[in-house]
This record gives C-alpha cells, sequence and structure tokens, in this order.
C-alpha cells in the first residue's frame, strides 16, 4: 500500500474534516424539528473498514462518539462480509447495538472504492420522540428501556441506495409527532448519502489501498499524540467520588467512585465503588462511560487532538457489571446524560490534585432536560419540544466559568426564544440567568438559565429531568459551591408549586406556567 507523506497525510485529514463537517450541516440545513436544526443535537463521522472512527465533525458531540464507533462494532458483528454499496444501517438500541439510549439514533453507509470496502460514514441525531410512556422519551419515573421507546437493532434498512418504507413506517407509526420524525429520519439518510458521495469523490483521487494506507497512518499518528499526553499525569493513585441526586423513583444519593492509576506515562480508571443500577432512568451502558472519560482526558491533556479510535482506545475502563456505568438488560437509560456529566465530576475531581492548574470546578453537572408536548391549536398536529438546557460552567484557574453554557459530553445551543414561538403554541415569558448561581471564588463559577414557559390557548404537559437540584455543583481550591436547579409550576394567580428534579408528566393549564432553572458551578480559588 502507498503511504503518503507528512504532507498528503495533512491533506487527508483535512478532506475528511471536509466531509464530515458538509455532512453535518446537510443534516441540520434539512432536519424539521428544532432539537436538531437548532441545536445541533446531532453529530457526523467516518470509520475505516474495520469500524474504528477516524475523524468526525468539528462540531460533532462528544456522547455521540460512542453511540457511533457502538454501532459500527454491532454492523460488522452482524452482517460481516455481506455489506454491499448502497446499503443503508441504522439502530438505536442500547442493549444490543451499541447506542446509549434510544432517542439518538444511528445511521451507517458503507464506502466502497475500487471495489473494495474502504470505510463507512455515520451520522446521529436525536430525535424529539421515539414513542414510549411519555413525550420526549426522557421522562422521570421510567423503569425499564421498554418504556422509553421504540427499540431499534442493527437494520438494514437501504438497499441500492433506496429505502425500505416499511421499515421506516413503523418508527413513524411510534412517534407522537410523525410529520416531524419523517424530517428527520430523511435528513439523516440524505447526509448519508452525500457523505458517501464525497468519500468516493475522494476514492478516484487517492484509490482504495492509498486511503486504507492513510486511514491507518491517521490512527498511528493519533496514538502517538494521546501516549504523549498521557504522561503529563504524574505517577500516583487518585481517587474521588461524587453523587446524583435520585433516580426519579425510589433511589437517593447514588454514588459515582473512579480510581485512576497513573504509572509509567499510562492511566486506568476504574468505577468499582460506584452505585448498583438503579431502577430510574439514569443508568449507563459501559461505552457510555468511555466517551465521559475519554473527554475528560481530552479536555485536560490535550484539547486539540482529533477524536479517532485510538483516543477512545488510550486507556482501560472498567466498571462492575450491573453497575450504574455499566448498566445491563432491562436497564432504562434515557437519562444517561446526566450520569455521563457525574462521570466528568468525578475524573476531573480526582486529577484536579495531579494537575492543579488544569482542573475546573464542577459545572452546573446536568443536562437539565425539558419537554412541552400537546395539540398545537394552530393546526391541530401534535407537538413535542424538547430542550436541554445549559447552566453554569466551572470557575477555572485562570478565569471565570461561563454562564449558560453545556458543558462535558454535550456542546449543543440553547434554542432562542423566536424559535420557539414560532415552532410550537408556546410563549416564554422570562429568559436569563439565575442570579447568585455562579459559585463565589477567584474565578467565580457560571451561573445557570431560567426560563418560564406558558402555553397558549391550550393546555399541555411537561415532563423534565434534572440534576444538581440537591447536590450543588463543588466549588474548588476554596471556591464555593454553585447554585442548586429546579422546576416548578406557576398557577395562573402566581402561586409556585416546586416539582420534583425527575417531574414525569405534568399538565399546564392554558394561564399557567412551567418554571426551568438549571444549575450554576462551582467557583475556582478563594473569594478576594
Amino acid at each position: 500500500m502507498a503511504e503518503l507523506d507528512a504532507i498528503g497525510l495533512e491533506i487527508l485529514t483535512n478532506a475528511l474534516k471536509s466531509i464530515n463537517d458538509e455532512s453535518f450541516v446537510a443534516l441540520m440545513k434539512a432536519s424539521y424539528s428544532t432539537n436538531i436544526k437548532e441545536r445541533h443535537d446531532h453529530s457526523t463521522a467516518i470509520m475505516n473498514a474495520d469500524g474504528d472512527l477516524i475523524a468526525q465533525a468539528d462540531m460533532s458531540l462528544p456522547i455521540h462518539v460512542a453511540s457511533m464507533s457502538g454501532l459500527m462494532r454491532c454492523v460488522i458483528e452482524k452482517y460481516g462480509d455481506d455489506i454491499h454499496a448502497g446499503d443503508l444501517f441504522v439502530a438505536n438500541d442500547p442493549h444490543t447495538a451499541g447506542g446509549t439510549h434510544l432517542p439518538d439514533v444511528n445511521f451507517a453507509a458503507p464506502v466502497f472504492v475500487d471495489g473494495l470496502l474502504v470505510g463507512f460514514v455515520c451520522n446521529i441525531a436525536h430525535h424529539a420522540d421515539i414513542g414510549g410512556m411519555a413525550a420526549g422519551s426522557m421522562s422521570g419515573g421510567m423503569t425499564e428501556i421498554f418504556q422509553e421507546g421504540l427499540r431499534i437493532p442493527v437494520t438494514r434498512i437501504g438497499t441500492k441506495d433506496e429505502i425500505n418504507q416499511e421499515i421506516l413506517d413503523i418508527f413513524l407509526l411510534n412517534a407522537r409527532a410523525p410529520t416531524e420524525r419523517r424530517g428527520d429520519y430523511y435528513a439523516q439518510i440524505a447526509a448519508a448519502k452525500l457523505g458517501v458521495r464525497r468519500m468516493q469523490e475522494l476514492g478516484a483521487r487517492y484509490g482504495a489501498k492509498t486511503m486504507r494506507a492513510g486511514f491507518r497512518q491517521l490512527l498511528d499518528r493519533s496514538a502517538a499524540r494521546i501516549a504523549d499526553a498521557l504522561k503529563q499525569v504524574p505517577d500516583g493513585t487518585y481517587n474521588f467520588r461524587d453523587m446524583m441526586d435520585d433516580d426519579g423513583v425510589e433511589t437517593f444519593d447514588i454514588v459515582f467512585e473512579v480510581t485512576i492509576v497513573a504509572k509509567g506515562g499510562k492511566l486506568s480508571f476504574d468505577f468499582a465503588g460506584s452505585s448498583p443500577q438503579v431502577p430510574g432512568n439514569v443508568n449507563m451502558t459501559l461505552n457510555a462511560t468511555q466517551a465521559a472519560v475519554i473527554y475528560a482526558i481530552k479536555a485536560l491533556l490535550d484539547p486539540e487532538a482529533p477524536n479517532t479510535q485510538a483516543v477512545i482506545d488510550c486507556a482501560p475502563i472498567t466498571a462492575p457489571e450491573a453497575t450504574v456505568c455499566n448498566a445491563v438488560f432491562p436497564a432504562p437509560v434515557a437519562g444517561r446524560a446526566h450520569t455521563c456529566q457525574r462521570v466528568i465530576d468525578v475524573v476531573m475531581g480526582a486529577l484536579a490534585p495531579a494537575l492543579p492548574d488544569r482542573v475546573p470546578a464542577a459545572p452546573n453537572g446536568a443536562n437539565t432536560m425539558a419537554v412541552f408536548s400537546g395539540i398545537d391549536p394552530r393546526n391541530g398536529e401534535a407537538y413535542v419540544y424538547l430542550e436541554t438546557i445549559g447552566g453554569g460552567a466551572g470557575g477555572r484557574p485562570t478565569k471565570p466559568g461561563k454562564d449558560g453554557v453545556q458543558t462535558g459530553i454535550t456542546n449543543t445551543s440553547n434554542l432562542p426564544v423566536e424559535a420557539i414561538e414560532m415552532e410550537y403554541p408556546l410563549m416564554v415569558l422570562e429568559y436569563g440567568l439565575v442570579p447568585n448561581s455562579g459559585g463565589a471564588g477567584k474565578h467565580p463559577g457560571g451561573r445557570g438559565i431560567r426560563r418560564v414557559v406558558k402555553p397558549v390557548d391550550h393546555a399541555c404537559t411537561f415532563n423534565g429531568v434534572g440534576e444538581r437540584f440537591r447536590h450543588a455543583p463543588w466549588g474548588l481550591q476554596g471556591g464555593e459551591d454553585g447554585g442548586k436547579g429546579r422546576f416548578g409550576f406557576i398557577g395562573a394567580n402566581g402561586d409556585e408549586t416546586p416539582l420534583p428534579g425527575k417531574t414525569g408528566d405534568r399538565l399546564i393549564p392554558d394561564g399557567s406556567m412551567a418554571l426551568v432553572e438549571s444549575p450554576g458551578a462551582g467557583g475556582w480559588g478563594k473569594a478576594e
């Protein structure tokens, strides 16, 4: 195989990046739901023929890497040599298909050059509803995966560039807003086809053998870079423990504990000591735990390192089966984003003594989710407005934390008020930062977000899942804790009633409102 020189390898790297970024934008522009077209809760990636991650879009989410890599392993295991040009695969199931929760639906298409399989283009998007017992498919109170929505095993949904409409119809029949779902599915299909075309154009320039060799070189270069980065952690054993508030069913004070061993430039992560898996839907599969750990490693040691399989596999990560960090069937996992945030918190907390000039205080540590659903009085159609709302970022060793942003395993946008009020029969009465929610310190923590939302000319249903509503984001190096989040119901008379941090369906009558406040973040250093 013809290997590329340094310049040629850099050209290939940027060509792959361009394909991913173009596919990302195409999916965003073609989608129907605000969660994708406005908030960008989707990702694109390119894998080699073995299913190893080679490149991803700049705006891809860290958590999505776990799902796309997991899907590829399952596709190759199931279909092996029975993969052909024009195929399209889909899946979402966390327990059988490499997913991390059901709303994230994965698509993958093989790329053939000179008759040889050189890789796959993948995309993933968070659908605002995938069925199940509650709108948004992520409500508190779910106790098994079957309640969370439609489970899609690894499925060949397309052959010879034709989509099996009967399979797609099953997906749509299980969704509360099928018109929106259809638009989002076809946006993903279009993005996959675009990615295949661009990869084939690249193959026409390089040929299959050179592309395969170049992919291997990219992985080798990435492995060497991350190996150097790991050497920055001094030898030692580091431990940290933190808690989640509850599982929304019966379990409170869910423990997360990590022990990190650094020795000879290598790291290992052991989550023994974490709580057993819980009845509620804040469990996570092991690949989600891996994504959270890898995010923390990159953020602290080499933020600019390209995300590849070499980075994903750079350190052994262990967690006992049937624990919150390695849940087994039929555990519900819809709220796994909150759990990922707590995994990041404990990894950062453990490494704070080793890297005191890099580790920030705890961020909002949540993925504060709010779902409003009902029948739109303007057209009589069902709607589902889902958003995960940003909060405070932790105070840093050199500067304050940012206000009202996503942190950790997600980097989605906050949905603009104009988009909410145009797309849905809702009015946003308040949208701002929560006063004094950033922990005091030499470098204060960022502040959380406050929203008050009112249904217009109808009654709607609200459900939400929050974290850091009981256990505040911790300060570091003498900084103070950040503010906690909360949900509330505001009646037509203005009286406010607190709602649980994991709220099941709650009716919001016409004239009443729902309140969402996301947590702030801890401060860094003693206040002067």
